[in-house]
């Protein structure tokens, strides 16, 4: 899939809704036991770039570190659903302090009156995070109106052809 392709899903306005949304992302990677992990986690954007923050001892740093490939899922409970789906590899970098992006993802995902107690709680525990940033390889949008499974779609043109599903 090449940057423009991307870069058009990624406009799309329910692609936008995800994006910009409360809904949180799963981040999908292979731990350092070659086993899968699959964490919640808040997020933010950098132009076509998902972005996220965590503490320098988390394990899914050193993890990421040793295999930078990933795979997002931001997704809504409503029906009909809306999926977006990110393949990517990630770039890591430590800096000091909190992620004005981190602040701002914890505001959307709260109520007002709560914000003010959360951020002074960060701010006082994290001296140091790692910033993730997944620049996208691959991405796909399930609105279930104008796009679904690909597997969904041959079945239905397979039924409208008269075969079996």
């Amino acid at each position: 899939m090449d940057a423009q392709q991307i870069t058009e899903i990624l406009a799309n306005p329910y692609a936008q809704q995800l994006l910009h949304g409360t809904d949180p992302l799963r981040l999908a990677y292979d731990g350092l036991d070659g086993d899968p992990r699959v964490v919640p986690i808040g997020f933010w954007t950098e132009g076509d770039r998902v972005v996220m923050a965590t503490t320098p001892n988390a394990p899914k740093v050193p993890a990421l570190r040793a295999k930078p490939k990933v795979a997002i899922t931001i997704d809504t409970n409503g029906f009909p659903p809306k999926v977006l789906l990110i393949r990517g590899t990630v770039d890591l970098e430590t800096v000091d302090g909190v992620p004005q992006g981190y602040l701002d993802a914890g505001r959307r995902s709260m109520a007002e009156e709560q914000y003010p107690d959360w951020e002074a709680g960060v701010k006082g525990l994290y001296d140091r995070m790692v910033v993730i940033r997944v620049s996208p390889t691959w991405v796909k949008l399930l609105d279930f109106e104008t796009t679904i499974p690909q597997a969904v779609e041959e079945l239905v043109q397979a039924k409208a052809a008269g075969g079996q599903g």
